[in-house]
């Protein structure tokens, strides 16, 4: 039945038909729901609810027409059906109305009066559509304005659609007639049997509300329980709280292109376009392709949602020079921590080791600073007589999401990195985290305590990323030295380009081919 499931509400056996008053109406309205009793039996009070959700969807539109202003042009329908779904409910109506009514002793007197032939003629001219606008209005105009009133429909008088619910409402109205002569003789099985009413649809369900941080707790343990995001999405969770606090709710059912593209506007008084695009508005397409594909929302509305990024502009090699990587060197293996006034070494240990071989790594290796710094003591072993170290996604985070062996160059056995982690404890070699989920957040902050220490010395010149410059470096010694790119890669982590790359391994010989014909650094 039309609006049953939709609005009927069971109260300790006893039923309500319910409408939700809409947030921008309640001080009008000075109510959160409307409610109309129905009474205690179900079958009854399916049969009166259409009424009296039409009597309560009538209040509600009084309210919206209070709250207009005065020149306001005609809202759109706030409850809207379809000209089948309008014809249903009238139906229903006009049937609980006749049990009403046969309930009342006065029913005798109007029985005896009987249907008008000539108002059934008329119904079913108007059925063929052989009635025009006027004589469709003095037939069923009132009926139309009833639906009008209660938010059902918009249509202007004498459109098309107009005419279309003036039509199925004609149809309507003789089932329902038809319905009462059978009843008259005594027959109350009877039901509709024009397609225009047995097809018709029930208003369905509102859908509920999507909470915009549990749909990103969903996503990210998603995105967990497939091997990535093992920090918990803990960089991008302050993207969601920033739309949430715009949006000033936390529906994202509700959320539409619109309120991205402001939310966006907004970002970037304060933020740059490039963080802007890259980390935000890519968060935000990301969350929302992944609810829709998992029916979580209907449509993707971030989808075409973009920044376009300022195009950088270079002033310089994106890597470090060999006089500034010698530099750089000579810097960390000098490294010695300040003591405080009396005497303390306050900096911890971990900090103080990831100053001195953090950077000689990299520049060796070409790897995320990152890597580096969750490095933990078993990931330091020899294979066969070659020592090698690991990055592993089971340390932290791994950005290509598997992990690679890198054959440990030369220079970095003979400076004592070995003696270095046999000496270590097991777990981190560069980080004070004793919990392995929290190793990549514990490494994150480690590289940017390495990158203010080396701006604080005037290592890094300006421009340049203090420890991705390393990437850039190796990059560039390979193509001078004119090494196999695409072992590189693999000994950097990178994805490669050509789909033949993908075919085979490379092998740890192949790495440690590579490694060795890096040359190594003079240093003091």
């Amino acid at each position: 039945m039309a609006g049953a499931q939709r609005y009927l509400l069971n109260r300790s056996g006893r039923f309500f038909a319910r409408l939700v008053v809409p947030k921008d109406l309640r001080s009008i309205v000075g109510k959160t729901e409307l409610r109309a009793p129905l009474g205690p039996d179900r079958r009854t009070a399916m049969k009166l609810l259409p009424g009296a959700v039409a009597h309560l969807q009538h209040q509600i539109a009084q309210a919206e027409r209070k709250a207009a202003p005065a020149n306001n042009l005609v809202a759109p329908a706030r409850y809207p059906l379809a000209p089948d779904q309008i014809a249903l409910s009238h139906y229903q109506q006009r049937i609980a109305f006749d049990d009403q009514m046969r309930n009342s002793p006065s029913y005798a007197v109007v029985s005896t009066i009987g249907i008008d032939d000539g108002y059934v003629e008329q119904l079913r001219a108007g059925i063929a559509g052989r009635l025009s606008d006027q004589e469709l209005a003095d037939l069923v105009g009132a009926r139309i304005e009833r639906f009008r009133a209660a938010g059902n429909l918009d249509a202007a008088p004498g459109s098309d659609e107009w005419r279309t619910i003036a039509r199925a409402l004609c149809s309507a109205e003789l089932e329902a007639l038809a319905r009462v002569v059978e009843r008259d003789d005594g027959d109350y099985t009877g039901q509709p049997s024009t397609p225009l009413l047995v097809n018709a649809e029930p208003p369905q369900d509102e859908p509920g509300p999507v909470n915009l941080a549990k749909l990103w707790n969903d996503y990210v343990a998603a995105r967990k329980a497939a091997g990535f995001m093992k920090d918990g999405g803990r960089r991008q969770r302050p993207v969601i709280e920033s739309l949430r606090q715009f949006l000033g709710h936390s529906d994202a059912r509700k959320v539409t292109r619109k309120d991205l593209m402001s939310w966006r506007d907004d970002l970037l008084k304060r933020i740059s376009a490039k963080t802007v695009a890259g980390i935000y508005l890519s968060t935000i397409r990301t969350l929302w392709a992944w609810a829709v594909e998992n029916d979580r929302l209907p449509e993707n509305v971030a989808e075409n949602v973009k920044q376009a990024k300022p195009k950088r502009q270079r002033s310089r090699d994106p890597g470090y020079s060999d006089k500034e990587a010698l530099a750089i060197l000579n810097a960390s293996r000098a490294y010695q921590p300040t003591p405080d006034p009396f005497g303390h070494i306050r900096e911890h240990a971990t900090t103080i080791a990831a100053k001195r071989w953090a950077p000689l790594l990299c520049a060796f290796s070409g790897a995320r600073i990152s890597e580096i710094l969750q490095l933990r003591k078993a990931d330091v072993f020899q294979e066969g007589d070659r020592w090698v170290m690991r990055i592993s996604p089971d340390a932290g985070t791994v950005k290509a999401g598997d992990f690679r062996d890198v054959p440990i160059h030369r220079q970095i056995v003979a400076l004592g990195f070995l003696d270095h982690v046999k000496a270590a404890k097991d777990g981190p070699l560069f980080n004070s985290s004793t919990d392995p989920a929290k190793s990549a957040r514990s490494a994150q902050r480690q590289s940017e305590r390495l990158a203010v220490w080396l701006h604080e010395q005037e290592l890094v010149p300006h421009g340049l990323q203090p420890n991705h410059a390393w990437r850039h470096r190796l990059k560039t010694q390979a193509r001078d030295l004119g090494l196999d790119m695409r072992i590189v890669n693999a000994i950097q982590g990178h994805s490669d380009k050509d789909m033949s790359d993908g075919y085979g391994t490379v092998s740890l010989t192949a790495k440690a081919r590579v490694i060795d014909a890096l040359p190594s650094y003079k240093l003091e």
